[in-house]
């Protein structure tokens, strides 16, 4: 670390302000899918040209845009998250945040009073305090929506097929995640009428609309509730918007409308996890709320606890949040709590048959696999097919590297299910099993046009089979598990199987 670290610190709001400007202008959304001429950007936009040129360099190297002869691009990353209308838009978080930003300069005033001193007009008119509220729901909903799907893999191996009470509930993001994961699920969402209302038009005539149900109150007050006992109870980034008091209230009343099988989900910053977010979030709490902060995770691990239940560990998310899951019977145990249980579960969900955790000593490797390949196999000789694959001996060498592996299952036509196993090794790799390698079985057939007479030329997703590396996959299926048979006749049904090598 250096004086450059203290410079990038004091000027990482030329990155915000930047970043304001362009999404409150709608850049993003104006240059759409197609790009746009630069010259044409500055015309709508009514802009200076040659500073508009200047502004679209500085967007691009931060990596939001690309700029070539003349035209400006999205980048995929902007395209999705930065174009209004788009499914995982955060526009409306973005702007929250500049919104936000008038009252960190008041911080040292806060730190002397020990609690926030800009507040909202006495007189605002009722219609500002509306659209305050509209624009803080949307900004919150745009948050949620990423995060529940790194959450509800944790629940991948459960069935919910009660009622869910999403206390504090916004726009309802988290539900919408459940209802639409779980289709026997009812959801009861809690908050203030006008942020229900504005929840309500938000869903109306979606699938899961009817499965809704909207409860207008305070959830600092006693919680009147059409339902005594819910499967699921969740606190999602409600926790730190509240005093102790508040949060054992919170916890007291979720505790008495939980279920004897249920569970109860919160989803916040952690001191723990992300320290330098978190650290910051509290002190955006501080400068932004009465009397809220960002709490320790063992803190309301021992507050959940004094209340009966038992509580996993903070599991950290990909990004700056984490969450508790706490529960009076032993539910808990049907998480996916691992990182490995969790890739397992998101891989599952691509649409295997079964997906089956294995440790690499259960792979056979006996002598005899390499003669029914040169003996008795009419692919023998092409491309990822013996000789022209990996030998034995390199195959044993590999998998002394790996500890473990997912044995995925899956069905005719060959390429559609190699095509998947494709994604599965994309997938590990994208969560961060940077070794993740796949073998599948049977020989490639990725390409419809490869008659293997010119050689591979799709190195990129063509990969081994299992019995051509040297692997007994009859021998290696059954150690995980599997009942698997030679096939008696031709139309009988056929199992596909191939291993993912995660580490």
């Amino acid at each position: 670390m250096n004086p450059q670290y203290i410079e990038d610190l004091a000027t990482s709001y030329w990155r915000s302000e930047l970043l304001f400007t362009a999404v409150e202008q709608e850049l993003f959304t104006r240059i759409g899918a197609e790009g746009r001429p630069v010259a044409e950007l500055a015309f709508d936009l009514g802009l200076d040209p040659e500073s508009t040129k200047r502004y679209l360099r500085a967007l691009s190297a931060l990596g939001l845009i690309f700029l070539a002869d003349g035209y400006a691009a999205n980048t995929k990353f902007s395209q999705k998250y930065l174009v209004r209308d788009a499914a995982d838009y955060q526009g409306d978080s973005i702007l929250w945040r500049k919104y936000l930003a008038e009252s960190w300069k008041s911080l040292n005033q806060c730190l002397e009073k020990g609690t926030r001193v800009l507040m909202p007009p006495a007189n605002e008119p009722p219609e500002a305090v509306d659209e305050r509220r509209h624009r803080y729901s949307r900004a919150m909903d745009c948050i949620a929506k990423n995060k529940i799907k790194q959450i509800l893999p944790l629940f991948a191996n459960m069935e919910i097929s009660g009622d869910i009470l999403d206390v504090g509930s916004g726009l309802g993001a988290f539900s919408v995640g459940f209802l639409e994961q779980f289709s026997q699920a009812a959801a009861t969402l809690l908050d203030m009428a006008p942020v229900l209302g504005q929840a309500a038009e938000t869903h109306a005539g979606q699938p899961y609309a009817d499965r809704m149900v909207y409860q207008p109150g305070n959830v600092l007050d006693a919680w009147e509730l059409p339902h005594k006992r819910y499967q699921l109870v969740i606190f999602s980034n409600i926790v730190h918007a509240f005093g102790d008091a508040e949060v054992g209230h919170l916890i007291s009343q979720g505790v008495t409308h939980l279920a004897k099988d249920g569970l109860l989900l919160i989803h916040d910053f952690f001191m723990e996890h992300n320290p330098e977010k978190a650290t910051l979030s509290d002190l955006n709490m501080l400068a932004n709320t009465y009397n809220g902060r960002v709490y320790e995770a063992a803190w309301l691990r021992q507050k959940l606890e004094a209340s009966g239940l038992k509580v996993t560990e903070l599991v950290s998310l990909d990004s700056d949040t984490g969450v508790l899951v706490a529960a009076r019977q032993q539910r808990l145990d049907e998480l996916c709590l691992s990182r490995f249980q969790q890739l397992t579960a998101q891989i599952r969900a691509l649409g295997f048959q079964e997906v089956r955790p294995v440790d690499t000593p259960a792979i056979r490797m006996p002598e005899w696999v390499g003669l029914k390949c040169e003996f008795g196999c009419e692919y023998y000789g092409l491309p990822q097919c013996p000789p022209n694959c990996i030998a034995p001996e390199k195959t044993r060498a590999m998998l002394a590297d790996y500890t473990k592996c997912l044995l995925l299952q899956g069905s005719p036509p060959t390429a559609d299910f190699q095509r998947l196993v494709l994604r599965a090794e994309k997938t590990a790799f994208k969560k961060g099993y940077h070794k993740a390698f796949c073998l599948w079985a049977g020989p490639c057939s990725i390409c419809a046009d490869c008659d293997g007479s010119a050689g591979c030329r799709n190195h990129k997703n063509a990969r081994p089979s299992m019995e051509s590396s040297g692997i007994d996959v009859f021998g290696t299926v059954r150690n995980a598990g599997f009942n698997l048979k030679t096939l008696r006749y031709n139309d009988d049904y056929v199992k596909y199987f191939a291993l993912l090598l995660v580490e």
